[in-house]
């Protein structure tokens, strides 16, 4: 796999490639079943593939305050697509400059030229070039000028919910992880670094790892089933997405208590959290006991979400 940044780093060199175009922010089942219609059509034609995409969101660029939150970082994105065994990940830095390039030209002297395209495969609603001055119509005609064909892909759907990254974005922000990873294929994930916190957790006798999130897109407020992956491998997980209201906290922190953990404090270590499920609402308690109560049910409620779900068991 190779990741090259910025289109002008390309160089016309004779060789041929199927191209996926798109943000592919979360790289979900829609993105998927496009990256596999790339796959398909390299290996038939003895083909290179390369993914397409941009960074920041062009909308952070060109309508900053409806920018939406990025479900992973760029990196994730990377790495997502790789695994699906693309070749070469182009990653376009979406500058002012860039966003001036006419429609015609980027078919024309990206696509063609610096890219070698010989197939391009985007959304049926892809749009592109100053102003989005280009569609899919035209991208299909300046192909056949061009040397390239064109392969709109359909929204896809899964179990009739159109799968989108807003879609995605809708179902993390209700807390509504089940339907999160319906769409994503797997869990809605976060990572982050472990730093130290109030140390609440070990004087209540459940420890807490505090996890500062990579992540723009933050799930909404609340306890949820999930699992943990770190130096330890793999563990069922209460999280807790919240204020600690109890202790009259007002800073927004991502706790989670990894079950049948005993090992040394994870300070400095990289987590990831995948949330399974959602168990409940952050509530206020009247004092420490009603509270260590409440964990020992969530507790229990997750084991038995995570037990409900074998799609989301330890690898």
């Amino acid at each position: 796999m190779q990741v090259v940044r910025g289109s002008t780093s390309m160089e016309a060199d004779g060789r041929r490639f199927a191209v996926g175009i798109g943000i592919f922010d979360g790289v979900h089942r829609g993105h998927q079943a496009l990256f596999r219609q790339v796959l398909a059509l390299a290996q038939a034609e003895g083909l290179e593939t390369l993914a397409y995409t941009f960074d920041p969101h062009p909308a952070r660029l060109l309508s900053p305050a409806s920018a939406p939150k990025l479900i992973e970082p760029i990196d994730a994105r990377i790495e997502r697509i790789a695994a699906l065994g693309i070749g070469t990940i182009l990653v376009e830095p979406f500058t002012r400059e860039f966003a001036s390039t006419s429609a015609e030209t980027f078919a024309s002297d990206l696509l063609a030229g610096r890219l070698g395209a010989r197939h391009v495969v985007v959304g049926a609603d892809f749009t592109f070039g100053r102003g989005r001055g280009g569609d899919v119509p035209k991208l299909v005609q300046w192909g056949k000028e061009l040397g390239f064909e064109v392969h709109p892909v359909d929204l896809v759907k899964i179990d009739g919910i159109v799968a989108s990254s807003t879609r995605v974005r809708e179902f993390v922000w209700a807390g509504a992880m089940r339907g999160a990873g319906l769409i994503l294929g797997r869990p809605f994930c976060l990572t982050g670094v472990v730093q130290r916190g109030a140390g609440r957790g070990v004087q209540l006798g459940f420890g807490t790892a505090n996890v500062q999130s990579h992540n723009e897109l933050l799930p909404s407020v609340g306890v949820y089933a999930g699992i943990a992956h770190g130096p330890f491998g793999a563990r069922d997980t209460v999280i807790n997405v919240g204020f600690a209201p109890t202790f009259g906290g007002n800073e927004l922190k991502i706790e989670a208590h990894l079950l049948e953990y005993s090992g040394e404090p994870l300070y400095g270590s990289v987590l990831t959290l995948d949330f399974v499920d959602r168990i409940r609402d952050e509530v206020k308690f009247n004092g420490v006991e009603a509270l260590k109560a409440q964990i020992r049910r969530d507790i229990d409620d997750a084991r038995r979400l995570l037990a409900e779900q074998p799609s989301a068991a330890k690898p």
